[in-house]
């Protein structure tokens, strides 16, 4: 990757231009073409982003979107709602056996 930050960013602009091309003749949702090019283009950003910051010490606003980190927080969102639920569950039972066990003498009954 080149530290020079035009050179990057003229190698950014060209790939910005092949992602879009490639999208418009996208051909299906997992065009081999469109992905190319969106690996292209996540490679020519890095590059960017780094000349930028080597030759100015200076980044840009964007991250990238990472699908492998995205599936696993898919993935620990899911385990949390699972453990969410058998907390709910457990409560849900301690409330039905302290009804069994009579009424509840905080709360007189009238």
């Amino acid at each position: 990757m080149s530290s020079e930050p035009r050179v990057a960013l003229a190698r950014l602009v060209g790939a910005l231009e092949a992602h879009l091309d490639a999208v418009e003749r996208r051909r299906s949702d997992t065009d081999p073409v469109v992905k190319d090019a969106y690996s292209s283009l996540a490679d020519a950003f890095e590059g960017y982003d780094e000349a930028l910051y080597e030759a100015h010490d200076e980044v840009t606003p964007f991250v990238l979107f990472d699908e492998d980190a995205e599936d696993d927080d898919a993935d620990d969102d899911a385990d949390e709602l699972d453990e969410d639920d058998d907390d709910l569950d457990d409560e849900d039972d301690d409330e039905q056996d302290d009804d069994a066990d009579g009424p509840d003498d905080r709360h007189p009954r009238l």
